[in-house]
């Protein structure tokens, strides 16, 4: 199985070097990766460059400087890349972050679990991020969701869902639509993938705003983002939190932001969280 292997880079200079090393390192060979430039300020085109020119197997693209947003910026910079190489020559098209640390074995414990596992659709390790000199896990998700930073799907299955969507909770709404699509979702739990900069440094947008936003834009209907508010806010145990949550949903819904999903496709998003929520803690 061949893979496509795409790297948006913001301003990823001194990430960048330890994610492409540990491609090069990799037991598992047949692979193009294409590191798409995403207006980076600093030295991340040469090295880019530097990769280029030692492998083949490394392409880049370079694009304009834009507003560095979550969710939508990374997906939009993974399209275009996306773009410049032929689907049909590959089997398994990766979505990786351009600050991790890939163990040797994981493109080849990756191919393995698909070829073995026909329903499989997506694939990923489970992020570790350093801790007082150790490599913990990140536990910022649960253990069976494939987290953003190293998505594996079968060619098929991306086809099928028809790609990942430009908006926030992207990395949500793929693994939604693929079980709704016959397909499975699975961690392989034993390749540990180093995380080298913790996610959402980089945003300047507050966190209620931006749990508000990404409500809205998953597609949930207002009893259920307003329930997942009151979650948030209890772990926060802060009142002031749910409420500036819904504001920041309320403002999306009155202003009539465009979803990336159908309504179909919400309705299915809504449909796999109540049950999520029925089980968990309705007991039902």
């Amino acid at each position: 199985m061949k893979f496509l292997i795409i790297i948006p880079a913001h301003n990823e200079e001194n990430n960048l070097p330890f994610t492409l090393d540990s491609l090069l390192r990799q037991s598992y060979r047949d692979f193009k990766t294409v590191v798409i430039n995403d207006g980076s300020t600093d030295n991340t085109p040469e090295v880019i460059r530097k990769y280029t020119d030692m492998d083949p197997r490394f392409a880049s693209v370079h694009l304009e400087k834009s507003a560095h947003q979550p969710g939508s910026k990374v997906v939009s910079a993974f399209k275009n890349g996306l773009q410049t190489r032929n689907i049909d020559d590959f089997e398994v098209i990766c979505k990786f972050d351009a600050d991790i640390i890939l163990p040797e074995n994981y493109l080849e414990t990756v191919q393995n679990a698909f070829r073995n596992n026909p329903e499989y659709g997506l694939v990923g390790g489970l992020l570790y991020v350093e801790k007082n000199g150790d490599w913990v896990y990140e536990g910022n998700s649960n253990k069976h969701h494939v987290r953003g930073p190293v998505k594996a799907y079968r060619k098929e299955s991306f086809l099928q869902m028809k790609g990942i969507r430009e908006t926030l909770g992207w990395d949500n709404i793929d693994a939604v639509l693929l079980e709704n699509l016959g397909w499975k979702e699975v961690v392989l739990p034993e390749l540990h993938v180093r995380l080298i900069k913790i996610k959402g440094a980089d945003y300047t947008i507050r966190p209620a705003e931006y749990y508000g936003r990404y409500f809205y834009f998953l597609g949930l209907n207002r009893w259920l983002s307003y329930i997942a508010a009151a979650k948030e806010a209890f772990k926060a145990k802060s009142v002031s939190f749910f409420f500036s949550m819904v504001k920041s949903y309320e403002s999306c819904r009155t202003q009539k932001l465009e979803l990336k999903i159908s309504v179909e496709e919400q309705k299915v998003i809504n449909h796999h969280r109540w049950n999520l929520l029925k089980k968990k803690w309705l007991r039902i």
